[in-house]
């Protein structure tokens, strides 16, 4: 593969699998230095064994890292501020922790959800933890002039989709990639939304599986209808190259 990204340094958070696991894989691919997060250390080196077997020129760095908890995600960013003396270029903000919850609860309203475990589960990790990453990385792009944060988003964002706290969070995911971008500008550093779509990963088959066995018509995303997984991942090498 072509080390396009040789020399850069991102973060790509809740990687150990699914839409953030192939992110980050293409980055290495391309050459890249890519802090990968998420809970489980084992789950974390299996991607960094891959990168090894695979013979990418790139390298990968497993952080264990709860999005839930400030304290964790403070110890990441300082992290690799120690060990790239300084140097960010692309943070991508993936983690997401709420997607057995949504699943679980299709049939059920939103009011008869527990109001403040739905939220903080749907969009403590999922839009909280989001603006905190893009703070902490941006402190590291705007003295070097130059970075990338992305925020993997959805349609949900813009329509209806299994519950109203799931789109409000991608909503606000979008806007938060607007208005900072508009701030960021001048620094060139650019804040952008990806929808990637219905991603067929590990998690999302099994849990589209439960949908179609029980019959959830109020899921408007069809199951056979998965974004290909390559492309999405091509695209953030492309962008963070641009």
């Amino acid at each position: 593969m072509m080390a396009c990204l040789s020399g850069k340094v991102c973060v790509v958070t809740g990687a150990s699998r699914g839409i953030g696991r192939g992110i980050a894989l293409e980055l290495v691919g391309n050459g890249a230095v890519c802090y990968i997060t998420g809970r489980n250390a084992a789950s974390l080196q299996l991607v960094d064994d891959e990168v090894k077997e695979r013979g990418y020129p790139g390298r990968i760095i497993p952080v264990q890292c709860d999005h839930s908890k400030d304290e964790d995600v403070i110890d990441l960013f300082e992290r690799v501020k120690s060990e790239q003396t300084g140097q960010l270029d692309l943070l991508v903000n993936n983690a997401y922790a709420a997607v057995e919850l949504l699943t679980n609860n299709q049939k059920t309203s939103f009011w008869d959800l527990d109001p403040v475990e739905t939220w903080d589960t749907v969009n403590g990790v999922g839009l909280r933890n989001h603006y905190i990453c893009s703070v902490y990385a941006t402190r590291m792009m705007v003295p070097r002039r130059s970075g990338l944060i992305i925020n993997i988003g959805s349609l949900g964002g813009l329509t209806y989709m299994t519950t109203p706290t799931y789109g409000i969070g991608k909503a606000a995911k979008d806007r938060m990639a607007k208005d900072c971008a508009i701030e960021l500008k001048k620094f060139n550093i650019a804040f952008v939304a990806l929808w990637p779509g219905a991603v067929k990963t590990e998690m999302m088959v099994a849990e589209m599986d439960k949908l179609v066995k029980n019959k959830v018509e109020r899921y408007k995303v069809p199951v056979s209808h998965t974004s290909v997984f390559h492309f999405l991942n091509a695209l953030v090498v492309v962008i963070a190259h641009a």
